[in-house]
């Protein structure tokens, strides 16, 4: 049967989304399927949709305005969609695609019971699932009937949900057409979803079966718990019996009915073990043919199986590609949870970092991964391993440790070799001199002065040339042995400093104190920086005027506009100065792709703002100092305990060469990142120079379309002048559902995604359990913030966002305490809230979630918990 309104099922298959919606290729890919049996039926076309509403007066007028509403205004948009569903409604299906759809039904049997369904073409995708955004009818009698649900399927296309789902998914709604697909009716003993990965722990080797009687409706809708049954390796290894008192039932005279289940029969199972395991064995063949994990939904007649729907898991965070053949178990760690930047990188940014970065790093859902399964495998690497992200986040570990837990997935072999360079190579110990870091630094500068002058003669593809080059001398100044000395000198220090001074004087975490206002912090001045720029500006009102409207001008004018103001020039020549210096930061700075400062400074304008508001003027030098002070009494406080214990003057003399050494090596902790970022503007700027190119060569629509492409597809499109334009919109969908996605901490090659967890005792009820990294403890407002440039903090504020890396610190000079939901000791956030002497917790689960924007919240920056207060 081949017409331009219908088409048969066993018509389509999965490349037929535009005519038939996501729903009906699915179903039509699934009956291709050697032993999967799908009702038979037939899909009224994305042509018979846009043929209707072809008649239906003003809808282009309707979807001018829907687009206008924001999608949280939910009494607009449940206003305006009711009234274009009911417009929908009252168009007579036009004649052309009634005959086609009474020709369809006169085949299958005209007087049959149907399952009318919608299928709308962006739905069941493997980046957006739109499950239950529209409407389906079951046991529908009759062409009328038929017909008259095909309209209403047309209609559930403006349903409220599917309307705001659409919008907080950036789906334009003319880009959206509905398809109906129109099924014999199956009345089944049995119904319920089969998931062939674990939907909760992400595990692609579990299946969960849920059952009940009847109908699937009653367990979609919640009418009744169902049965689980959890098969693994073709066995049920584990099962839930529910009670299952309710069924959804089809009616002689159409539709449907809730009925109570015979009493005798509400415990029994609504499948046996072999039932269940046969099932998954149907589903495993289904998510072979479509590639990924598949929620579907069945029915069991007479012990025979009917698939009537199979969608992706859109929730499923993805695994990394491995390499053909292999089939052996992985274990992969979080490179964001390390770097403070857990969003999702576009390809250009994380090609650029794997190609940058000091060990083999593998992309999943717009992350980074790195593969430690070797060094788990050798116990000489594995403690080695275990303690020293332990040290950085403690739920790294336990993550591990739960891995390690699970026998056998992570072989032990004792003469494994490392997979790079050791994690926890200790390098030789260097003295304790000052010197050592300003040769270092000057060792950075010296090196990207090299990289500024090299590149700006070179364009096409000997620019790419000369970056793979570049990229090396980036890896050989990051893995500078004696900077690795340095950094590790800082950090052993400060360890030694917390335990020794725990256990000689009770004291938690005293180095935080005793490293306050540590020289050649260049992330910790960043911030200081700032509040100088704004002692420039609070005397100009003018100035203060026009930045406060600053939001509105356009960042590539901004400047310029500024300095038409009175005293705009010695303003702008302040904002300037700061972007010399910083302009190469940006939240989320490792991916090459972000807008960095220098490109969008009036990004900076609120923090300015703040600071104007907040502080008087010369803060900066006294905030500096201050810690200074308290950092010189702190020690002397210190050495005059310790000189009073029994062998106190050798502790003392040990704890001052400590402190000595935490002061001058601490600082420099930050410097790599800033050597880091400061390249990759150089970078970005040559590579944007060759996007504009392929631009103004209609190779490319815009520039930022060059950062869906990777370094080397880059490449090949300036080498070749040629790009694909589908890849580019394929992967702007991806990045698109992979911003949804929250990154595991570790990622085994099951799929199994774990968090970790605290195991803590000394926690009070209701609070919210973190990591300890700098000392005090502080209560105040909760600003929960996810944007730094909508931050509106006042002094005193509680800064809690999901993580920090530098570009935030400029925000710590004004607030009063810092939780993030990402973290470690040694993380940028940790470092400069100690540098402040912010009372902070890290690592807090859902801190964004569970704490109210303006609540009052108590940070227990020493012991690691934040309450909750009334």
């Amino acid at each position: 049967m081949t017409d331009r309104y219908v088409l048969d099922l066993r018509e389509v298959d999965e490349r037929r989304v535009a005519v038939v919606g996501g729903k009906g290729a699915h179903l039509g890919g699934l009956s291709r399927i050697e032993g999967v049996r799908v009702p038979d039926g037939f899909c009224v076309t994305t042509d018979a949709f846009r043929r209707a509403m072809a008649e239906v007066p003003s809808l282009d007028d309707r979807l001018d305005e829907l687009s206008r509403l924001d999608p949280e205004d939910r009494e607009a948009i449940r206003t305006l969609s009711a009234r274009m569903r009911r417009i929908i409604e009252e168009v007579a299906v036009p004649g052309d695609v009634t005959a086609a759809v009474t020709r369809a039904l006169g085949r299958f049997g005209e007087q049959g019971a149907y399952a009318v369904r919608s299928s709308a073409t962006a739905e069941d995708l493997p980046t957006a699932s739109f499950a239950g955004q529209q409407d389906t009818y079951l046991n529908v009698l009759g062409p009328t009937a038929v017909l008259q649900h095909i309209s209403r399927c047309w209609a559930s296309m403006f349903t409220e949900r599917a309307v705001v789902y659409r919008q907080r998914n950036g789906i334009d709604h003319r880009t959206v057409d509905m398809a109906v697909v129109v099924q014999r009716m199956v009345f089944p003993d049995a119904s319920g979803i089969l998931f062939t990965a674990d939907p909760v722990t992400g595990n692609r080797k579990v299946a969960t079966v849920d059952a009940g009687f009847g109908l699937g409706e009653a367990l979609v809708s919640g009418l009744v718990n169902p049965d689980v049954f959890t098969v693994r390796d073709g066995e049920v290894v584990a099962r839930t019996i529910a009670a299952k008192e309710r069924a959804v039932h089809a009616l002689p005279a159409g539709g449907t009915r809730e009925v109570a289940v015979d009493v005798r029969q509400r415990e029994r199972p609504a499948l046996t073990d072999e039932q269940a395991v046969r099932l998954v064995g149907l589903g495993r063949r289904i998510e072979a043919r479509f590639g990924c994990p598949q929620d579907i939904e069945w029915c069991l007649v007479d012990d025979g199986f009917r698939i009537v729907q199979s969608r992706p898991i859109t929730t499923l965070f993805p695994l990394p590609v491995r390499a053909d053949g292999d089939s052996e178990n992985h274990v992969y760690v979080s490179v964001g949870h390390q770097q403070m930047m857990t969003d999702a990188m576009k390809p250009l940014g994380y090609s650029m970092w794997q190609l940058t970065a000091m060990v083999p790093m593998l992309e999943a859902g717009g992350r980074l991964f790195v593969d430690v399964t070797r060094r788990l495998a050798s116990p000489a690497s594995r403690d080695g391993l275990l303690d020293v992200l332990g040290k950085g986040d403690p739920l790294v570990r336990d993550a591990l440790e739960t891995v390690l837990g699970q026998g056998g997935f992570v072989p032990s072999i004792p003469d494994a070799a490392p997979d790079g360079p050791p994690p926890t190579g200790a390098p030789a110990p260097i003295e304790t001199d000052p010197a050592v870091v300003t040769e270092l630094i000057e060792r950075s500068r010296t090196s990207i002065a090299a990289l500024e002058r090299d590149i700006r003669a070179k364009e096409g593809p000997a620019l790419f040339a000369f970056l793979l080059e570049a990229f090396e001398e980036h890896k050989r100044v990051l893995g500078d042995p004696l900077s690795m000395q340095a950094i590790m000198a800082g950090m052993d220090a400060t360890w030694w400093l917390n335990d020794k001074l725990w256990q000689w004087l009770g004291e938690k975490n005293a180095a935080d104190t005793l490293t306050l206002s540590a020289p050649d912090n260049i992330t910790s001045e960043m911030g200081l920086a700032l509040l100088d720029v704004a002692d420039v500006i609070r005397p100009l009102p003018e100035v203060l005027a026009f930045l406060r409207d600053a939001e509105h001008l356009d960042d590539a004018a901004f400047l310029d506009e500024l300095a038409k103001t009175a005293g705009g020039g010695e303003a702008r020549a302040a904002i300037e100065a700061y972007l010399d210096r910083y302009g190469m930061r940006c939240v989320g700075e490792i991916d090459i792709t972000r807008p960095r400062w220098r490109e969008r400074p009036t990004t900076l304008v609120p923090v300015i703002l703040d600071n104007v508001r907040n502080f008087g003027p010369g803060a900066a030098e006294r905030r500096f100092e201050q810690g200074r002070r308290k950092a010189l009494q702190k020690e002397q406080d210190v050495l005059s305990r310790l000189r009073t214990l029994p062998d106190g003057d050798r502790k003392a003399d040990e704890t001052r060469r400590m402190i000595d050494r935490v002061r001058t090596f601490i600082g420099y902790r930050e410097y790599p990142k800033y050597g880091i970022v400061s390249r990759y503007l150089v970078y970005k700027q040559a590579l944007l120079a060759e996007a504009g190119r392929l631009v103004r060569e209609n190779v490319l629509t815009e520039k930022e379309d060059a950062f869906y492409l990777t370094f080397q597809e880059f490449h090949e499109a300036v080498r070749s002048n040629r790009v694909d334009e589908q890849l580019i919109q394929r992967r702007k969908e991806a990045f698109r559902s992979y911003r949804a996605l929250t990154p595991p901490r570790v990622l085994t090659s099951d799929g199994e995604a774990l968090t970790g967890a605290y195991r803590r005792d000394d926690v009070p009820a209701g609070a919210l359990t973190g990591l300890p990294v700098s000392a005090g403890t502080v209560e105040g407002r909760a600003r929960v913030v996810l944007d730094m440039a909508e931050a509106d903090l006042e002094a005193g504020d509680i800064l809690v966002t999901v993580f920090t890396d530098p570009s935030w610190s400029p925000l710590f000079v004004g607030i009063a305490g810092l939780v993030t939901e990402v973290g470690g000791l040694m993380t940028h956030g940790a470092v400069i809230a100690r540098e402040y002497g912010l009372p902070a917790v890290v690592g807090v689960d859902r801190a964004t979630r569970l704490i109210r924007d303006g609540q009052r919240i108590r940070v227990h920056g020493t012991d690691g918990y934040v309450e909750l207060l009334p």
